[in-house]
């Protein structure tokens, strides 16, 4: 069975591409969606980069986004998100 394995603390996601983060340089990120509306994120390959990436998360959904460390992500609403940087193990 494969489990969740937590790198660091939630931290809410910015709102801003300026002010985008790597969340600790992940390489997988765990995104949660708690709020009753569906949210737009995007990633990039560095802050505020003109070429990116967008997809959508479903409101009360868990995603995992699999992303190189130097990439960037933002959530395009006011709205709380938290990710985590994490692993998977055995």
């Amino acid at each position: 069975m494969q489990l969740t394995k937590l790198i660091i603390t939630k931290e809410t996601l910015s709102t801003s591409a300026g002010s985008a983060s790597s969340i600790s340089a992940a390489t997988c990120v765990r995104i949660a969606n708690t709020n009753n509306q569906e949210i737009t994120i995007g990633i990039s390959t560095v802050v505020g980069a003109a070429t990116t990436i967008y997809f959508d998360i479903p409101h009360d959904t868990i995603e995992f986004l699999q992303k190189q460390p130097t990439d960037v992500i933002w959530q395009s609403s006011g709205t709380a998100i938290t990710v985590n940087k994490v692993g998977f193990t055995n």
